[in-house]
């Protein structure tokens, strides 16, 4: 299994592994795909994935099946799609710190290199789905180079905390805001939650802070390293004191 994990540094310990989809990114790169260019079918699927009757990595694969894209088209549409103004920053900052961030992410790794390279941020690591050419007539087809048995998402991101803390990280901050997210929140030190994420770590008693973005992540950065968001009494409620 392909591994670039980011090497921690020893003086805070602390890893970020930060989704993409809805939170780098300013819209969710996949939906915005089939909308434009997906054939019927695609919809079915995508209920199917949320009645729980498939995993995401069916789903996907399926999904990305039915693209019907030239990648010149696909290019193009990607030019379109935008990340958090405030990401750029936040990363600058992760690396002044000495954080170490990885990329974690269900979506298509070639649209994420695509995306974050218009701000030269496309050498981040990442795990992610593989697109690539598919066999005519299928254009595009899906691999899933970090799954992990038993799991049913393309991207584990399960796998990715244990492979953070297998390469040095005794601290992990996830940075996420949707299902894919869920499990490795509970798994995770701390984690900046946003939209449905906020409401799977209230549930679960997880400690962490609701971002609407990257703006709000970068305040809160240092009051991680410093420990101040980690108070033993406090962390799971701080969300409700901000």
């Amino acid at each position: 299994m392909p591994t670039n994990a980011p090497t921690p540094n020893p003086a805070s310990g602390w890893t970020i592994l930060c989704d993409f989809d809805g939170t780098i990114s300013v819209e969710d790169v996949i939906d915005s795909l089939l909308d434009r260019y997906g054939r019927p079918g695609w919809e079915a699927l995508e209920q199917d994935w949320r009645a729980g009757r498939i995993g995401s990595r069916e789903c996907m694969s399926g999904q990305v099946a039915l693209l019907d894209m030239s990648r010149e088209q696909l290019d193009a549409h990607l030019s379109t799609l935008w990340i958090d103004h405030a990401f750029p920053g936040f990363v600058a900052k992760a690396r002044e710190l000495g954080v170490p961030i990885r990329v974690v992410s269900d979506g298509l790794d070639y649209a994420i290199h695509k995306i974050l390279g218009r701000y030269g941020l496309d050498e981040l690591p990442l795990a992610a789905n593989h697109l690539a050419p598919g066999t005519p007539p299928q254009r595009w087809q899906l691999t899933s180079p970090f799954q992990a048995e038993g799991c049913r998402s393309g991207t584990c991101k399960c796998a990715c905390v244990e492979r953070a803390r297998a390469g040095g990280a005794t601290r992990t901050l996830l940075i996420g805001d949707g299902a894919s997210d869920f499990c490795a929140a509970d798994r995770v030190d701390f984690v900046f939650a946003k939209h449905r994420l906020i409401e799977h770590c209230r549930a679960a008693g997880i400690a962490y802070v609701p971002i609407t973005g990257f703006e709000d992540a970068l305040e809160f950065l240092p009051q991680l390293l410093d420990g101040s968001l980690l108070e033993a009494e406090t962390a799971p409620h701080v969300a409700t004191t901000l």
